[in-house]
């Protein structure tokens, strides 16, 4: 039964716009799980909005408040994927989510400073051991590649790692 009210309701949303404190409603609702990009939020939440403008003042408003900032979303992806990924992959996934450059090239110059500490880390969580072939090299390499770690980072690593 509730899953059907759900249905219902969410079916209802999709052609219904929702008046401005519905809308702010689900805004507030969906920063209180976590931080999103002004951009990111626009295009979730365009489709339920009365009108462009409208969404926009209401984005505006909870910047203005401090409940939404860039800064913030960005200082969050960092924190959460920088553990995992390098600097080149955050990089993307922050240009994706609509982060302008000031507020992306602050989080880019922190993570920039560990990331052969973060390089070496994943490396050792994924692989641990040095590897016994070239083939054994060149599939780590791509791998550390795939999450994002620069080119010639990797090259230093794995200099480093055959001299030991």
């Amino acid at each position: 039964m509730r899953a059907q009210q759900a249905r219902r309701k969410l079916s209802q949303s999709k052609t219904d716009p929702l008046s401005s404190a519905a809308l702010r409603a689900r805004v507030l609702s969906a920063l209180a799980r976590r931080e999103h990009s002004r951009h990111e939020l626009e295009q979730k939440f365009l489709p339920f909005s009365e009108s462009a403008q409208s969404l926009a003042e209401i984005l505006d408003s909870l910047q203005q408040q401090g409940l939404l900032s860039d800064a913030r979303f960005a200082q969050s992806v960092a924190r959460i994927r920088g553990a995992r990924f390098g600097v080149r992959r955050i990089a993307f996934e922050l240009q994706q989510k609509g982060v302008t450059e000031h507020h992306a090239a602050s989080v880019i110059d922190q993570l920039t400073q560990t990331e052969s500490d973060r390089l070496r880390e994943v490396w050792k969580k994924k692989f641990g051991s040095a590897p016994d072939s070239f083939e054994q090299a060149a599939r780590q390499q791509r791998f550390l590649q795939q999450r994002g770690f620069s080119p010639s980072l990797i090259r230093d690593f794995f200099r480093q790692l055959s001299r030991s």
